[in-house]
């Protein structure tokens, strides 16, 4: 009796005889997670908004939301879910719409002209990183492919999955990254509070607000969008292009309304996303970088210094790059900071929509930096593992 017992209820018998199940439980577990985390977020938003936070106080109230849910979790149900990069995926998707439908009347023929200016920062930027890089391993004692993933400015999902791809430290790069986005996040928009109160006027979705339209029209043309949208990210997927969900929804803002004037039974239909979209955007891209948060173990004091002081190397390095290009353009501060500020693209050019700021130019160099990074990643992959062999060579 008590040897059938013991057999039926291995976890590694049962995960073996019914994976399906297994399966089921975790993707309800995960619904669960991310369902009280968008509880948190909401009502945590909101309040942020009426405390003025600005534009981006949605991300603000998802980053504080994903941490404390992951945090409970494991503290009193011993459950310990990794974080949603799926969730990550739709943010990413939904900002790259509302991006693309914002600057989609634009002329960005203009932008062509600054694409070397764009090229060379990104240049400087990934030099700043790789040597920011080998400071940080030497400085801790970290091998160097584990540092350049930690602090190049390549996202918090991507280079902790290259991480684990190779078998080095997944959660010191993430917390690395995690430091590094929520940084820059907090930062650039108190600099511009302080700085240029006049940017910031913005609206940040009151609660007076209509954030989703009931005209069935408009309910029509979103599901048509976001059909669009899940074929082109997918598309971009199978291409392997660098962050294919952004880029994806990126693409479909900037055509959904050609596409619809170019059918002539609609007429002359403008589609502009409702603004639940937006903010279920912000709130999914804050969301996954509290849970990074909420995701580290124990890892050192020594560890964690390390990894603030790396940070504020690229904090430097960014603001040196926006010196730059206030020399080689014609751009104020504010431009320049936000093109080169070491955040996430979507979390960056989101900021600039928050604050109404040359959003085209934003976005654009975002873009030219995330298609480097992503490109030139293999070489400095191999050129930071062949010097870490010769390293331990000669040790």
């Amino acid at each position: 009796m008590n040897q059938k017992f013991s057999v039926t209820s291995s976890p590694d018998l049962r995960t073996h005889k019914n994976p399906h199940v297994n399966q089921q439980q975790l993707v309800v577990k995960t619904i669960i997670i991310l369902s009280l985390e968008l509880l948190l977020a909401i009502p945590l938003g909101f309040a942020l908004v009426q405390f003025q936070v600005g534009g981006i106080a949605w991300i603000f109230g998802g980053i504080a939301s994903g941490a404390v849910v992951l945090q409970l979790s494991r503290i009193l149900y011993q459950y310990h879910p990794q974080p949603n990069r799926s969730a990550r995926k739709v943010g990413m998707a939904l900002v790259g719409l509302t991006v693309g439908a914002s600057i989609s009347g634009s002329d960005l023929t203009n932008l062509a002209a600054g694409i070397p200016v764009f090229s060379f920062l990104t240049l400087f930027l990934l030099l700043c990183g790789g040597c920011i890089g080998y400071i940080y391993s030497r400085l801790s004692h970290t091998n160097l492919l584990t540092s350049m993933l930690a602090t190049v400015p390549g996202g918090v999902g991507v280079m902790s999955s290259i991480a684990a791809d190779y078998d080095r430290n997944v959660p010191l790069v993430a917390l690395v990254q995690a430091i590094r986005v929520t940084s820059v996040v907090l930062l650039i928009p108190l600099i511009a509070r302080t700085s240029v109160d006049h940017v910031l006027i913005p609206p940040t979705l009151p609660i007076t607000d209509k954030l989703f339209s009931s005209n069935a029209a408009e309910l029509k043309l979103l599901c048509l969008a976001l059909l669009i949208t899940a074929l082109v990210v997918y598309v971009a997927g199978l291409c392997k292009l660098p962050a294919a969900e952004f880029f994806g929804g990126l693409v479909v803002g900037l055509g959904f309304n050609s596409l619809l004037h170019w059918i002539p039974i609609l007429g002359d239909v403008t589609f502009n996303p409702p603004k639940i979209v937006k903010l279920l955007g912000q709130l999914l891209l804050g969301i996954t970088i509290g849970e990074y948060w909420g995701d580290k173990p124990n890892i050192g004091k020594r560890a964690i210094g390390y990894a603030f002081m790396s940070v504020a190397m690229t904090l430097v390095a960014g603001a040196v790059a926006a010196m730059l290009a206030m020399q080689l353009t014609s751009w104020d501060w504010l431009t320049c900071l936000l093109v080169t500020a070491p955040g996430g693209a979507p979390e960056m050019i989101l900021v600039s929509l928050a604050l109404n700021h040359d959003v085209e130019i934003v976005t654009t160099g975002h873009l030219v930096r995330l298609i480097a990074i992503n490109s030139s990643l293999p070489l400095w992959i191999f050129l930071f593992r062949r010097l870490d062999n010769q390293l331990s060579e000669t040790v």
